[in-house]
């Protein structure tokens, strides 16, 4: 296994962001020679990264014969754009390696838990910026993700919205900002092929989140899966005992499914 860590420090970072890869090796006469890549974002409000959902998510992708890589993103003080600058420099990294880590051309996902969700999906959305130019060179293409994996994603600023994140993540131009990172407006015809999971229960972060991008996606015409759970609340992560808090409440078997299930639609594209 290639376990290295790399510096992912932009303008406006804080905290030495980092990305941490998880790439299954090689050997010569092995009949897989590349693979697609997971790029997994934590969720945490941005005002942490989640460590639940970070690494262990990391491994079952593994186990699944996928490559995956976490990026450790800055948060609070750390204000938009940092995030999505960082994270676009890890898919950058992602594909001028693809050939050397054996990682497949049409093959980068980018996974995203609550906060991280939402960052996920404003890459998805906005990949073609301008803003992003530096990390992409003269080949904006190389930015683009082949698939989105959303968690329980932050999607929406509007009445369903998990404010705690949209005041982390924009400071004091929450108001000035708050539209256009409600991307339920954002949704274009180069936005990515989705899968979402949420809850029915989830009290802190609104199923009408994914909803509303579900929705969005399909006026646009792109293929969405989405899977809605009856029982657990947020942050539910693998929703098993290896990503669960002492008291319990994460665990939820009804929601164990949805790695797996992302795992075919990986497959499927």
């Amino acid at each position: 296994m290639i376990n290295k860590i790399f510096d992912m420090t932009v303008q406006g970072s804080m905290g030495a962001p980092t990305l941490t890869t998880y790439l299954l090796d090689t050997p010569e006469g092995l009949l897989i020679r590349e693979r697609p890549i997971v790029l997994i974002c934590p969720g945490g409000g941005y005002n942490h990264v989640s460590v639940r959902e970070g690494e262990p998510l990391a491994l079952q992708f593994m186990a699944m014969g996928f490559h995956a890589a976490v990026l450790n993103y800055s948060v609070s003080p750390a204000v938009y754009p940092t995030q999505l600058l960082e994270l676009a420099k890890a898919v950058a990294l992602l594909r001028d390696r693809a050939q050397e880590w054996h990682i497949r051309k049409d093959g980068l996902f980018i996974q995203g838990s609550s906060a991280g969700g939402h960052l996920a999906a404003s890459f998805g959305c906005f990949w073609k910026k301008e803003l992003f130019a530096k990390e992409a060179g003269d080949d904006a293409e190389k930015l683009r993700p082949n698939g989105l994996i959303l968690s329980y994603p932050v999607i929406t600023s509007g009445e369903f919205a998990h404010r705690g994140s949209f005041e982390m993540l924009l400071g004091d131009r929450n108001e000035e900002l708050a539209r256009e990172l409600s991307l339920e407006y954002q949704v274009n015809k180069d936005t990515p092929k989705t899968f979402l999971w949420h809850t029915f229960e989830d009290g802190a972060v609104p199923v009408e989140n994914s909803l509303l991008f579900v929705q969005a996606l399909r006026r646009e015409k792109i293929p969405v899966e989405f899977h809605l759970f009856p029982s657990g609340g947020h942050g539910l992560a693998l929703g098993n005992e290896l990503t669960s808090m002492e008291e319990g409440k994460e665990i939820q078997p009804q929601v164990t499914a949805w790695i797996a299930l992302a795992g075919n639609f990986i497959r499927n594209l």
